[in-house]
Order: C-alpha cells, then structure tokens, then sequence
C-alpha cells in the first residue's frame, strides 16, 4: 500500500480520520515475527523483566522499576495482547528471572494461563501491580500460582501509585513528582497540564526514550521533547474537534449518552462530549475497539465494558465488542463509522 494513501500533505483529514493508522494496515505476522526477533534479543541474560502497558502509566512503572534494578527489560504490551506477550516472554526468558507484570488486567483465566504456568515454572518471582477491577475468579487463579498480586483502588490510584509504594525505594523528588502527574492523566484529573503532555510523549516517541527521558527529568520534560509533542500535537487536536463535531447525543435510563467515531484521543474527545452535556461518552475507534468514558453522574463505565468482554475503570474502560471476520466487515465500519 502506498503512503500516500493514508498519511501525507495530499490526505483529506476528515476522510484519515475515519481509518485506522498506517500499522493498522501492516499484518500481525510481520510484526509477531519482528517482535519475536527483538524479544529473544533483548531477554537474552535479562534478570528482571517488566511486561507492562505501554501508555504513560504503564511506562512510569517501567522506569520506577528500572530505577531500582538497574538494567530490567521493559517489554511493553497491551490488554489485548496479554496472553501472546506471557507466552513470548515465557519461552525466551532464563531461569531465575525476576518478573513484573503492571497495569494490565486480565479478562479471563483462559487467556494468561498457559503463559503465567510457563512462566513459573522460569521464577518463583512475580509482582503483578495493576489498579484496574479484577475479576475475583481471575485474581484468586493468580493468586494460586504463587503470584503477588498487589492491586490499588482504581478512583485514587494509577498502576505507578502501586509500584511506588510496592517497591518503597528511594527515589527522587522528581520520580516521585512523575508518579502524581501520571495519576492525573490516568485518572481522568486533568488538574496539571504536564500529565497530557506526558501522555502524549507516551504514545509518540519509541517507548526506550520515554523511559530514558522520565527517568532524567521527571514531569518536566526538556525542551527538545515539548517541540517534538507540538508539532504532532496540531494534528491531535483536529483529530479531536472532529470526533467531537461528529458526536450524536441520546438519553438512555436517565443518562445522557454521547457516542462518537473517529482515530482520535479518547480522553480529550470525552471530556469535549462531556462539555456538551453527555453524562456517558462512548467513543468507537476505527480498529474496532470502543472506549468508555464516566462523569461524575456515571461511575459504571468498567460494568458496562463487562457486558462486552472488557473491563476497566469505573470513569474510564474499554471493549472490543464487534468480531471482524474479514476486511470487508472492517471496510463497512469504516463507511457506516461503528
């Protein structure tokens, strides 16, 4: 497929914004084979492993745990992704190493246990520090192979709240600035603005420099690293304005629900909704997944992603609740936009 199709200065935005992106379109087995590679490569004598998300929540664990065992790995994942990551790591990892797993929370049993099996039997050592809803079932199953679960309130606490106070090192003032300002982007605060750009910086730059970065400055990221958010930031937030211009409104049990469509930044596009009256925001993404964003009136966003096989917070979740058989289902919800 060309470039220009999808990304370039000759690309109708608004039309961009209703696909998916450029790796969207790249298929899983390329990326399965190239991850294979930089796996067996990076775990090759590792002793301490961190499987994470890679959001900034996620990534502040990275670098909380690096900070004190120099040297771990960061293999960064997803909820989706989970089960195939436990395997990955399970079968390159040495005897002995020591394993943390952070802010992910696991759906179903079915999903992690060949790999979380395969995984103990590598180490007797794992920390698994999420702050997500667990599942009771899914925890005591875990909690059964001999792994610390260590799992913090998810209305006062981020996945790096966890960790901090798990390890109790000695950290930095900064590091520990950099945990608060990760908790009010997570937690859908937005009482500093350094937490968006953090966030931002997160999901733009390879995950080895925003660790790297972090864990020098802190929350004040250096200058180089704000012109590098801007530019890409001007995009963002058109991106944004369209998803919430698309939204449509509607009143269900009491609640008012406002649903959009769009590749966009989720937590902006709510908040955007949620200035317009919405007590619910859903927010359908062209890769087929759905995030759920609360208010104040509606504290049961991780309840209702239940319904459809996902889970997460209370003000914010997410589901994949459509199966996509082929790419003529994926084309007619890009047309029909979800």
């Amino acid at each position: 497929m060309k470039d220009e199709l999808v990304k370039g200065p000759g690309v109708d935005l608004e039309r961009a914004s209703l696909l998916p992106g450029m790796g969207f379109f790249v298929p899983d087995s390329f990326y399965r084979e190239q991850k294979e590679r930089e796996l067996e490569n990076s775990l090759e004598g590792a002793s301490v492993v961190v499987i994470t998300d890679s959001d900034a929540d996620g990534l502040t664990c990275a670098a909380l745990v690096q900070e004190t065992h120099q040297g771990a790995v960061c293999v960064p994942t997803s909820p989706y992704d989970l089960e195939d990551c436990l395997n990955r790591v399970a079968k390159y990892s040495d005897q002995g190493v020591k394993i943390y797993i952070c802010d992910l929370c696991p759906d179903s049993v079915e999903g992690i246990e060949p790999g979380l099996e395969e995984l103990c039997e590598k180490t007797d050592f794992i920390l698994w520090c999420d702050h997500h809803r667990w599942d009771k079932d899914v925890c005591d199953f875990v909690k059964s192979l001999g792994i610390r679960v260590e799992l913090g309130d998810s209305s006062e606490e981020c996945a790096a709240d966890v960790v901090f106070r798990v390890l109790n090192g000695d950290f930095s003032e900064d590091m520990k600035e950099l945990v608060q300002v990760t908790r009010d982007h997570d937690l859908w605060l937005c009482e500093d603005a350094r937490s968006g750009y953090l966030a931002d910086f997160a999901m733009w730059a390879p995950f080895k420099e925003y660790i790297e970065v972090v864990r020098e400055y802190g929350a004040d990221l250096p200058e180089d690293v704000m012109l590098f958010i801007q530019e890409h930031r001007e995009e963002k937030n058109d991106l944004i304005g369209r998803a919430v211009d698309r939204a449509e409104y509607r009143k269900i049990g009491g609640f008012t629900i406002g649903i959009t469509y769009g590749r966009c930044s989720q937590n902006e596009v709510a908040e955007g909704i949620r200035g317009e009256g919405a007590d619910v925001c859903v927010i359908i993404k062209p890769t087929g997944g759905v995030s759920i964003r609360g208010s104040e009136k509606f504290k049961r966003c991780h309840e209702l992603a239940r319904i459809f096989g996902g889970g997460g917070h209370p003000m914010a979740s997410g589901c994949m609740p459509i199966e996509f058989l082929d790419l003529l289902h994926y084309a007619n919800h890009w047309i029909s936009q979800g």
